[in-house]
């Protein structure tokens, strides 16, 4: 039931931020989809926009589900990104988000698989390919877990729902209720569900590789190279076991794929700033790249670059001319540069892949090209040629 009355009740109750009805809200744009949801409640949600002061959950929230609303749909208001407030610095709270959003991807399987949710019934899978969604989340499931020092339950008699378990009665109230929040797909169809939280979980993951580069080229600035080739490496890692989320996004039904995404036009992931951010973090883009779409779509990112942010091919270069990078140590570099590049060039070759499969020679949404700016793209250097940088 659209609800409408409880938003007037809130409206003319105080309109206290924290007697929001953020669930009654959550389930109708979950009933229809958002490119559905009705004009009235859309309408009213703006008033209470008008209310809801300039920052804040609340203000977030609304300025998430009005974004079809004020024309200004794209990737990081379709996947909720502001909503789950991506961490940077923290790599346990990011390994949270992380197994979190894998959980509660395989949940939402588990409970329609059971019927014990009505959430996007169209187009459902068939029984095997929901088993192999288990394996492949517990598979990408559990290096996090690894990494916080718990157990994956891969031995026990239903693993998704031990996975589940184990995350929910980790979880805080605030982690539980952004969860909840971020989940606004488009339209009805079931794969969206899985479809956005692996979308969700490589912004996490890129978010992280962010986070661990930034730290090598500040390592690298104090003349401090192990500490450095330890974040290049662990980024690497991090990359390397975020892998099965592309063999789960890879198990989704093409037509269902091809059917959501009607809908989803003006959001692509070439608006996604985390991407964007590893990149001219390795590498400073060429001026070309910089005026392209790809870093037009993304301003912030752009004018940190334009405004000098240092990479970690410049921070090298200017650590090798300082004479403090003796031969041991330039090799180290390198070998963890390259490594790392070549991580990266894999997952731009998988996601080519993956995305032609899907989308064959139809356009992109957001605007772009689709898979004919992924297959131009897969050739631009991460670092250096020297330091593996290259596209084969």
């Amino acid at each position: 039931m659209v609800p409408l009355r409880e938003l007037t009740n809130w409206l003319s109750g105080g309109a206290d931020p924290a007697t929001f009805p953020y669930d009654e809200v959550v389930a109708e744009f979950q009933r229809t989809g958002k490119h559905f949801v009705d004009k009235e409640l859309l309408a009213l949600l703006d008033q209470c926009r008008a209310v809801a002061g300039p920052a804040g959950l609340l203000r977030t929230f609304l300025d998430i589900v009005l974004d079809k609303w004020d024309s200004r749909y794209d990737y990081r208001t379709y996947l909720a990104l502001p909503l789950l407030r991506m961490p940077r610095q923290d790599r346990n709270a990011n390994d949270r988000l992380l197994v979190q959003l894998i959980a509660d991807a395989l949940a939402f399987e588990a409970a329609a698989e059971t019927g014990g949710t009505d959430l996007l019934p169209e187009q459902r899978p068939e029984p095997p390919l929901v088993t192999k969604r288990y394996r492949l989340g517990l598979r990408a499931a559990s290096p996090v877990l690894a990494r916080l020092g718990v157990p994956a339950p891969l031995g026990a008699p239903q693993p998704a729902a031990a996975l589940h378990a184990l995350v929910v009665a980790d979880q805080t109230p605030d982690e539980r209720r952004d969860l909840r929040l971020s989940m606004l797909p488009v339209y009805v169809v079931h794969d969206e569900y899985m479809f956005i939280r692996v979308l969700q979980a490589y912004e996490c993951t890129f978010a992280s590789l962010a986070a661990e580069l930034e730290s090598a080229v500040a390592a690298l600035a104090d003349g401090l190279v192990q500490p450095a080739a330890d974040h290049l490496g662990h980024a690497r890692d991090l990359l390397d076991q975020a892998a099965p989320l592309f063999s789960l996004i890879a198990t989704m039904q093409p037509d269902s794929f091809r059917t959501f995404r009607l809908y989803t036009e003006g959001a692509s992931a070439i608006q996604s700033r985390s991407y964007k951010l590893v990149e001219s973090l390795c590498r400073t883009p060429e001026e070309t790249r910089l005026e392209s779409p790809a870093f037009r779509s993304v301003p912030d990112i752009r004018e940190q670059v334009l405004a000098g942010q240092p990479s970690v091919e410049q921070a090298y270069r200017a650590a090798d001319r300082a004479g403090l990078l003796p031969v041991p140590d330039r090799h180290l570099l390198d070998e963890r540069m390259a490594d790392f590049a070549a991580a990266l060039l894999q997952w731009r070759q998988t996601h080519y892949r993956i995305a032609t499969r899907m989308l064959g020679s139809r356009t992109g949404t957001g605007y772009t090209e689709g898979t004919p700016y992924l297959a131009a793209a897969r050739s631009i250097p991460v670092f250096g040629p020297e330091r593996g940088g290259e596209a084969e």
